[in-house]
């Protein structure tokens, strides 16, 4: 019997042929025919699996995100039975910063993207696609902090979870760019937390790692 090919599979390791490729030498670098020789198969057979480039960036980002918020799944899960709403939103906030090899070469991908998103309309619009859920999250578990007397209900709004990704996605590049080592943007964003969070966790030591 002929070999079956599990085609969401190999559209992955394609997926991830791109990404070494960008992480390397940047996403402009990555043409279906580098790609093609980055993951061992024939310019023919890739085309067989994306008709064109722009699909093939499309799900590779669509991959790399869900990557993403499986890592950040597993870091909630790794918590207590119950964990409180800040160290659901900490799991998720250092889950977006690159602290090791996969989440760096995640940012990186990431980063690459929406330098070219910017001119880019389709891919833009993919690229933000998961901004206002990750935005609605946030606000449900501030307010559920607020109701726990955790928060300052006057905290517990849809601008300041936007001001959480926009930490969060801040220390990721500064990282990138070696302003800051990954422990170092993880202290910032701990000291984040404690002040939008205020006297009601004064003293609290931070979650651990």
């Amino acid at each position: 019997m002929p070999k079956k090919v599990d085609h969401e599979a190999r559209r992955r390791e394609i997926s991830e042929a791109l990404w070494r490729i960008t992480g390397s030498r940047g996403l402009d670098a990555a043409s279906l025919r580098d790609v093609a020789a980055e993951a061992g198969i024939s310019l023919g057979r890739l085309q067989h699996y994306f008709r064109t480039r722009d699909e093939m960036l499309i799900f590779a980002l669509r991959h790399i995100n869900q990557l993403a918020a499986d890592r950040i799944r597993a870091r909630i899960e790794a918590l207590a039975e119950e964990p409180t709403p800040r160290e659901v939103l900490r799991a998720c906030l250092t889950g977006m910063l690159p602290l090791d090899d996969n989440s760096r070469i995640g940012v990186l991908v990431g980063a690459a993207y929406y330098a070219r998103a910017v001119h880019d309309a389709t891919l833009r619009a993919e690229a933000r696609n998961g901004i206002p859920q990750l935005g609605a999250f946030f606000a449900d578990q501030l307010r559920r902090a607020a109701e726990r007397g955790e928060l300052p209900p006057e905290r517990a709004t849809e601008d300041q979870a936007m001001l959480l990704i926009s930490v969060a996605d801040g220390l990721a590049s500064y990282v990138l760019l070696e302003v800051h080592e990954p422990q170092a943007a993880v202290r910032l964003l701990d000291l984040h937390l404690a002040n939008l969070f205020g006297d009601a966790v004064e003293g609290q030591a931070p979650a651990g790692e």
